[in-house]
């Protein structure tokens, strides 16, 4: 029977997790497979802020019994040069890699494998010796695998491994043996693979590095207009009087809702009520007016210049200013009569607003994505970003980002990052899961999460470890949020200040972002639109508040406390080192969060009725230590116990305080 003849089409079949460097299928013996972090196939990046690690792991194998190594390569893409990071097997034929990223860059990461035929002859080696058997022809094998290294290669290590293969060939069985056996030896040829016998696999990842304030922040949202004196209209001028006890409380972002223009036309008055009393200022998401659109200040909060210059105060202070950016126009919006094209418009000659069947919202009117004008629009929306960049602003709170087209968004963010990649977009989506995911996958930096529904110890282990445990880990950045102008969950109607407090510490710990509505949070404001609504009766959305923020029963302190024990303890300024520790009461959340020596453990009364006690264990080998005694200070009370045994009891009442933060630490 005649051969047939292998072409170099067939070298590289479909479907293989790898390359191989040689051009014909025979040599590719190494299969790379199961390579994490890795999202839908490479599509999208994972996301990292500077200085943090990714723990690369991989299936890495071969047929039969030979000997298989495995290296991560990483490098910043663009560059030629990779650097090479060995990789240690863990069992199973699974491999696992790590390497820090150090500039705010896109990285690009891979793995190689091949079959190591020294470490192979090593081991055959080893049981032929172990059993009595003559070794000499095998010497002259390793020799022979020793030279082919030694031609191939140069340097001052590889003359010591011309030594060794000397030594490999002596006449002195037992010490030519222990010279081939040597893990020195060993480690030094695994860094010289023959380069033809290397596989790659299939495709290079990638890793968005993005600035710290990613993955470490505190916001503070605020409406400027209840800052002036009673209920007067206030300016940046009277808001920015308030920026410097925004400081003090400790936050970091301060997030403030569309400053344009408000419409006339459909305008809301108090509690949302579509007819509108004399004087209503209206709600500040109808955006656009005869005075301007995206690129324009409400008049009554002063001008473009008082705006920059509130930014300015905010950044001597310490403070980000946040804007919103809500892709929508009220019907008096310039682009209504500017660019009909960029609207839906009905039958009977009207153009359509936003509707939730049955709600409507005629104030204001949703753009049409659809529109074969589609081109501009995009241009236009992205020059709002770049408008307010220009002012100084980089971080942009994004409302209802799932109902524009996930195209978009991704085109902008990829265009916006190319001119700045310090903007971080904050996704303000209370939606289906798999669309909120998607929505993080392709850009956003961080993402509005169900937190502020989860109300149960069962809730919170359950979301948690789907955070930090799957593959969301690597792409979706959660912030967390008790309260925002739109939403007064049922938790905080009804659980009055210890919920208050309860659900902040939560928040503040369990994730490393967060954020609240103020001063509404602050002052405790539970009083809701109705007992079947999750809204507040009297909404800032609607109408101008005069807060008293001195009123008995405010938590301003305890948030204080919260945010300087954030600063300083390193262990709550990442979300991804969060474990949950075993109690005997459901109604107690325990949890640790450890970052170097920096230990901390909370628990948590997630009821705010009633008192809780219960039993806590602590976990030692998660906590980095051998085993008690410890000493456990309370962050907040600057109380210290000292515990003897894995299982110590606790006591929580929510009327006197609902929580515990302990830094943990050994007594010598």
């Amino acid at each position: 029977m005649p051969r047939s003849k292998i072409k170099k089409s067939d070298s590289q079949p479909a479907g293989l997790s790898s390359r191989c460097s040689k051009d014909i299928y025979g040599s590719q013996r190494v299969v790379i497979e199961k390579v994490s972090p890795e999202i839908d196939n490479g599509v999208f990046p994972i996301k990292r802020v500077v200085g943090e690690e990714v723990a690369v792991q991989a299936d890495v194998f071969t047929e039969g019994h030979d000997e298989v190594n495995a290296r991560l390569l990483y490098r910043i893409k663009g560059e030629k040069k990779w650097t090479t990071v060995a990789m240690r097997h863990l069992g199973n034929d699974r491999w696992e890699g790590r390497f820090a990223v150090k500039k705010r860059e896109v990285y690009e990461y891979t793995v190689e494998g091949w079959v190591n035929a020294f470490q192979t002859w090593q081991h055959d080696l080893r049981k032929k010796h172990d059993a009595g058997q003559d070794v000499r022809v095998d010497l002259e094998i390793g020799y022979d695998l020793l030279k082919r290294v030694t031609k191939q290669f140069k340097g001052a290590e590889i003359e010591e491994i011309k030594k060794s293969a000397r030594q490999v060939r002596g006449t002195d069985s037992a010490e030519s043996v222990k010279t081939a056996l040597s893990e020195d030896l060993n480690e030094k040829l695994s860094r010289y693979p023959d380069p033809k016998t290397i596989c790659t696999y299939s495709r290079n990842l990638t890793v968005r590095v993005e600035r710290s304030r990613a993955l470490f922040s505190s916001w503070y949202e605020f409406f400027p207009r209840s800052f002036g004196p009673g209920k007067k209209h206030g300016t940046f001028k009277d808001s920015g009087k308030f920026l410097p006890e925004i400081r003090r409380m400790g936050f970091d972002v301060v997030y403030l809702p569309p400053v344009h223009p408000i419409g006339r036309t459909n305008r809301k008055g108090r509690n949302n009520n579509p007819v509108a009393e004399k004087n209503a200022p209206g709600c500040p998401w109808a955006i656009g007016a005869k005075e301007g659109g995206h690129k324009a200040i409400h008049p009554g909060l002063g001008t473009i210049e008082d705006f920059t210059a509130f930014v300015k105060k905010a950044e001597g202070l310490g403070l980000e200013v946040a804007l919103d950016l809500a892709y929508q126009c009220s019907p008096d919006h310039p682009y209504v009569k500017d660019h009909p094209q960029w609207f839906k418009w009905r039958p009977d000659g009207t153009v359509q607003y936003a509707e939730n069947p049955p709600k409507k919202y005629e104030d204001v009117l949703p753009i049409n994505f659809e529109t074969d004008d589609w081109q501009n629009l995009w241009q236009e929306l992205k020059s709002i970003v770049n408008f307010w960049m220009e002012k100084g602003v980089k971080i942009f709170r994004v409302d209802n980002p799932h109902t524009k087209p996930f195209v978009f968004w991704k085109w902008l963010i990829s265009e916006i990052h190319k001119e700045d990649p310090d903007v971080i977009f904050l996704a303000e989506a209370f939606t289906r899961p798999k669309v909120m995911r998607q929505l993080a996958k392709l850009g956003f930096t961080q993402s509005y999460t169900y937190f502020t529904w989860r109300t149960s110890q069962w809730d919170f282990v359950q979301y948690m470890t789907e955070l930090t445990k799957t593959d969301m880990r690597e792409y979706f950045r959660p912030n967390f949020w008790p309260n925002t102008p739109d939403i007064l969950p049922y938790h905080l109607q009804r659980g009055g200040r210890p919920a208050f407090v309860a659900r902040f510490i939560l928040a503040a710990t369990l994730s490393s972002n967060y954020g609240i509505y103020g001063p509404a949070y602050e002052v405790c404001e539970h009083e809701p639109l109705s007992e079947q609504k999750e809204e507040y009766l009297h909404s800032e959305k609607y109408e101008i508040k005069d807060w008293d923020r001195t009123k008995s029963g405010h938590i301003i302190d305890i948030i204080t406390t919260v945010n300087r024990i954030r600063r300083e303890n390193a262990a709550l300024q990442t979300t991804w080192n969060l474990k949950f520790c075993e109690t005997d009461n459901a109604s107690l959340l325990c949890y640790i969060k450890v970052s170097g020596d920096n230990r901390l453990l909370i628990v948590v009364n997630t009821d705010s009725y009633n008192a809780q006690s219960g039993w806590i264990r602590i976990p030692f080998q998660e906590l980095g230590l051998s085993g008690p005694p410890l000493k456990a200070t309370d962050l907040i009370a600057d109380d210290r116990y000292y515990w003897n045994q894995e299982w110590n009891y606790v006591s929580l009442n929510p009327y006197i305080f609902p929580a515990h933060i302990f830094k943990i630490e050994p007594v010598s």
